[in-house]
């Protein structure tokens, strides 16, 4: 299976997931320059976290006119799977590929620390291998990761069931006092209506190796080659 990275300016976190992707589930990786266009060999999109383009207008903002960006586009249009990580998923809003929109964190400061998701829908290609309602233990790394969205739209994503991961105490509780950034319902992570499109605040490459502290992130990749090989 060829994962392709996108790489933009900016962007930092796109060997990390190279690392995940051939060192630990041993599968191919491609990173894709800002300035490409070509996903014929593409199985999956990961769009790594980082700062693209200095997050300069607003995050995501510019990147979402790259090439390689129109390009996700019309691949994620046609099916395809697309995961989107920190700023990847601010990319994705950006794109429209997402609903919704990102906000500064509510203390107005960068967060970077482990925190609890509640897997909320593992239905999806992303999460298939999770438990319903399973806590998991994963970092963040943001700024800008408090998700907003109207009241109509929220209240499709949630009757869709396109809440995949929200913020939650270590026993599962859903409550405002677990929530790092302000987010809207406590969501860290949502796909679209099809299910193939999915963008998520914290990182799960951060928490797929035993030595980073975790390894609830893993899952997650696990899932990917799952659904698309049935190897995992």
């Amino acid at each position: 299976m060829i994962f392709g990275i996108p790489v933009y300016p900016g962007s930092n976190c796109d060997k990390d997931i190279g690392w995940i992707i051939e060192e630990v589930i041993h599968e191919k990786a491609k990173y894709l320059w800002h300035e490409d266009s070509n996903l014929n060999d593409i199985d999956c999109i990961i769009i790594p976290g980082g700062f693209s383009y200095g997050d300069y207008l607003r995050t995501g903002a510019m990147a979402k006119l790259s090439p390689i960006s129109e390009a996700i586009y019309d691949f994620a249009e046609k099916g395809g799977l697309v995961m989107g990580i920190c700023n990847g998923f601010q990319i994705l809003l950006e794109m429209g590929l997402l609903p919704g929109a990102m906000l500064p964190n509510k203390n107005l400061s960068f967060i970077c620390k482990f925190v609890h998701l509640k897997i909320e829908n593992n239905s999806t290609p992303f999460s298939n291998l999770y438990e319903k309602e399973e806590v998991i233990y994963i970092p963040i790394a943001h700024a800008e990761g408090n998700y907003t969205c109207d009241r109509e739209t929220l209240k499709e994503i949630e009757e869709n069931n396109q809440v995949i991961v929200r913020y939650c105490s270590p026993e599962g509780i859903i409550d405002e006092k677990f929530n790092p950034n302000g987010s809207v319902n406590n969501i860290a992570g949502i796909c679209n209506k099809k299910g193939n499109v999915f963008g998520l605040m914290p990182h799960p490459e951060r928490a797929s190796e035993n030595i980073l502290g975790s390894t609830n992130g893993l899952t997650m990749f696990k899932s990917i080659l799952e659904i698309a090989t049935g190897k995992a």
